[in-house]
């Protein structure tokens, strides 16, 4: 026996399963006119080397594509990173939590695809999702309706990508031979652009580049960009030209760290230096017999700067080029205007300020993010604001461009106001909270916590690992930002700014409450942080101490190194030897 749909004509029917399906929350119709939302990042891309933001890289016109962002839209003058590490930063961005919250401190973290929230979010509302390019979250991006990743850090050329298949993750892999991962990136996402997106409902698209994190492998055709170009320096890659940069955290009591604390452009660092790795990676770009031996410390430094800065700048030209690509065919598509383009970086990058390389710093280079927003429908042309935004707030400002409000556990506050209005609502955030934990790993950074504010950047070295142990000396530096933006001398002793310290300092104090970060996850660390918090005289004589124990602990593990390459180096040749005997 049929019941009464089953006899209705296949016409009436499908007209009942239509109004059905629309009826459904979060079906989308094919009116819907949200905007396409695709959120551009690069790894390691300071907002200093894009041309929009002026620097002495701006004439050197490396990001025209780039540019056009902030011509057409809104530039951030104050977007800073609350980690300036790859992992955590990402982690940030696709949950809108802190790292004390999401729980990637570090590069070791991962984000599973139950909290990789922001795609999550834009499914619910009806969006398509995809994530193209670096992910380097380790677990699979399984919130994504499509996704063809980076495994890992990813290689420059003939790069791999895992991507979704019949052996699941991460076995499903693709490779681009011949390529160079930008441009494999580009094509992947113009590729699914064109044939493989449903194209009915609106889309979220990640695009996130390799480039131009370190060692700057760019395409062969860029060569010659550059080649003859003296790249501008900042004063501050010279040490005696802020003399009152720093602390002893930084440099020791009496200079005894300099060698120690943060990677280095010339040979200051003997454990790792620009001078020392990029001579066998890009030969070609160092002078005709290139000895070191024969040259000053200065020759040597000017010439590895200038091999870095090309390297990288060939990198993030790769980078500009390949948008152009991807905004020519949002245009021929007549998706360009409703499409918010967002870019950034996953942080900022030190470009030889204070001799340093890498980024991790809370230092202005290393902590600002480049962040330009483009969309002509509600975003004035040209316009710029100086409100602080965090990478926190990154993903509850993309979900309210797509009407959906910002979840409960999300910590990060929507900026879609200040993009419509140019404006600050009232009791948006004046301060930006930074803290990295990774102390002395990879590039000899020590840990340290701090606020940024529109004036004043105070920073707090408590200089420890997860257990405790490992210790540089703790100290304070105060940097005037409105007097002093190249951060070249430290205020904390200064007594005209005691006013100042005490207040950021209660300040601080407060925000770490606010955002949660009460130390539990590692009591270690955190007797630490307020043992030499106040840091009166019996805490800077304990500091002092501290920097002569490291420093002596740095020497022995030198030697010990030194020691080791020359047995590496005498057995290499005794079996070279004994080879020819036999």
């Amino acid at each position: 026996m049929h019941n009464y749909l089953s006899i209705k004509s296949s016409w009436g029917c499908g007209i009942l399963a239509a109004l059905v399906f629309l009826l459904m929350p979060g079906v989308l119709r094919s009116e819907d006119t949200r905007p396409n939302i695709i959120y551009i990042m690069s790894d390691d891309h300071a907002a200093h080397a894009i041309g929009a933001y002026g620097g002495r890289l701006a004439e050197l016109n490396p990001t025209p594509n780039i540019d056009r962002l902030a011509k057409e839209g809104m530039l951030f003058e104050n977007a800073f990173c609350t980690n300036s590490i790859c992992s955590p930063s990402r982690a940030c961005v696709i949950t809108g939590q802190y790292a004390h919250t999401n729980k990637v401190h570090d590069l070791w973290g991962s984000i599973d695809s139950e909290r990789q929230f922001l795609p999550i979010e834009m499914k619910k509302a009806g969006y398509e999702t995809a994530m193209v390019g670096k992910w380097h979250l380790k677990e699979e991006p399984g919130a994504f309706d499509y996704y063809s990743v980076l495994p890992g850090q990813g290689d420059y050329h003939d790069p791999s990508f895992r991507v979704q298949g019949e052996k699941g993750w991460p076995n499903d892999v693709v490779k681009f031979d011949g390529y160079h991962s930008s441009d494999a990136i580009t094509e992947i996402t113009l590729e699914w652009l064109q044939e493989k997106r449903e194209g009915e409902k609106p889309f979220f698209l990640m695009h996130h580049y390799k480039a131009p994190h370190d060692y700057f492998e760019h395409a062969e055709r860029y060569n010659d960009y550059l080649k003859d170009i003296d790249i501008p320096e900042p004063e501050n890659l010279w040490l005696e030209n802020q003399p009152k940069f720093g602390s002893i955290a930084t440099l020791g009591y009496e200079g005894e760290l300099i060698p120690h604390i943060g990677t280095s452009i010339g040979t200051r660092n003997p454990r790792r230096s620009y001078a020392g790795d990029l001579p066998s990676l890009f030969p070609k770009d160092f002078p005709p017999n290139y000895d070191p031996s024969k040259l000053t410390g200065e020759e040597v430094k000017r010439i590895s700067y200038n091999v870095y800065l090309k390297n990288y700048l060939r990198c993030v030209k790769g980078i500009d080029d390949n948008l152009g690509k991807l905004f020519a065919y949002l245009e021929e598509s007549d998706l360009m205007d409703n499409t918010v383009i967002i870019y950034t970086g996953d942080q900022g990058f030190m470009l030889g300020e204070h001799d340093y390389q890498d980024k991790r710093w809370m230092y202005e280079e290393s902590m600002r993010m480049p962040f330009l927003v483009r969309y002509p429908k509600t975003i004035k042309a040209g316009s710029r604001t100086d409100a602080i935004v965090e990478n926190v707030d990154y993903a509850p400002t993309v979900l309210a461009l797509a009407g959906i409000e910002t979840p409960h556990y999300m910590q990060g506050k929507s900026f879609k106001g200040i993009l419509e209005s140019g404006t600050e609502p009232e009791g948006w955030k004046q301060a930006a909270y930074y803290r990295y934990w990774m102390h002395m790993a990879h590039h000899d950074n020590p840990a340290h916590v701090g606020i940024r504010t529109k004036s004043h950047k105070l920073i707090y070295y408590y200089g420890c690992n997860y257990g405790g142990g490992y210790q540089t000396p703790p100290a304070w530096e105060l940097y005037d930002m409105v007097k002093d933006p190249q951060e070249n001398v430290n205020q904390y002793d200064n007594p005209a700014y005691a006013e100042t310290v005490n207040q950021l300092k209660a300040e601080l104090a407060q925000l770490r409450q606010t955002v949660g970060d009460t130390g539990e996850d590692y009591p270690a660390v955190e007797k630490v942080v307020q043992e030499f918090w106040n840091y009166d005289g019996e805490d800077q004589a304990r500091a002092i101490e501290i920097s002569a124990q490291f420093n002596s602990v740095r020497e022995a593990e030198l030697k010990a190194k030194a020691l080791n390459a020359g047995a590496m180096v005498g057995t290499k040749a005794k079996k070279e030897e004994d080879s020819k005997k036999k």
